[in-house]
């Protein structure tokens, strides 16, 4: 029973260790700009390893820019699109979380309804809606692995309450814009402006920054797929809400 106590007791002590490892590497982020992410290095060996087998084209694109010479468009516009309630919450949006539970519950229910009436058919898995945050959007890519399991939800979340008790939303979201993906092997705003629009960050219009923000949830999807019809829709939709997104 003692050894069973001493085995807890390391693994509480362990547990604390590494949340002061990670609160620091956050407060050194409050002034220096991380050279990179969790999920860039991984896509990083995955594109390494695949160009070496002959599956891929070596390509890596990222620049990193202060916040002065990102777009207000392209900050409006991912607010816009990504977390609406960015500038107010503190980390976690709950009332997004329960809309994205009850929008998947619905289009799970209608695709098991279609399944039914034509079973011969089986229809496309429903997409499913998101309800995170840019804040925990950027604790996941910033400093975890990709797996999704019970306790890294939970490292996320305490790191997402991390990140907005020792970062400013300003730094926040330009860490964020700095770091995520666009497309294959393209990363930060001043990457993806350049790869679509031919232009740096600082001069993206209103619709080329809303573009570039509705390709957030699949940017290696919409990569491809530039002409899409979805794409094109969502894109006036996003314009039309960034008048009314107020930057931190």
């Amino acid at each position: 029973m003692r050894a069973f106590g001493r085995w807890l007791l390391w693994l509480l002590l362990a547990g604390v260790a590494l949340q002061l490892a990670f609160l620091g590497r956050i407060a050194f982020m409050a002034w220096a700009d991380p050279h990179s992410t969790a999920f860039q290095r991984s896509e990083a060996f995955r594109v390494a390893r695949e160009s070496v087998q002959g599956d891929s084209t070596w390509r890596w694109k990222q620049q990193w820019v202060p916040m002065g010479q990102i777009s207000p468009h392209l900050q409006r516009a991912v607010i816009a699109s990504e977390d609406a309630g960015f500038v107010d919450h503190g980390g976690v949006d709950w009332d997004a979380i329960q809309t994205a539970w009850q929008k998947n519950e619905r289009r799970q229910a209608q695709a098991e309804q279609r399944a039914a009436r034509n079973p011969a058919r089986p229809g496309r898995e429903p997409r499913i809606v998101g309800g995170s945050t840019i804040t925990q959007q950027l604790a996941k890519n910033l400093l975890l692995s990709g797996e999704r399991q019970l306790l890294r939800k939970g490292q996320e979340l305490v790191l997402t309450l991390m990140l907005e008790a020792v970062l400013s939303k300003q730094r926040i979201l330009e860490i964020y814009l700095n770091s995520v993906e666009w497309g294959e092997g393209v990363f930060g705003a001043e990457a993806a402006a350049q790869h679509y629009f031919r232009k740096p960050a600082s001069r993206l219009t209103p619709y080329e920054a809303a573009r570039l923000a509705v390709m957030l949830p699949s940017p290696r999807f919409f990569e491809t797929r530039q002409g899409s019809a979805y794409l094109a829709r969502r894109t006036g939709t996003i314009v039309a809400r960034m008048g009314a997104v107020a930057l931190p």
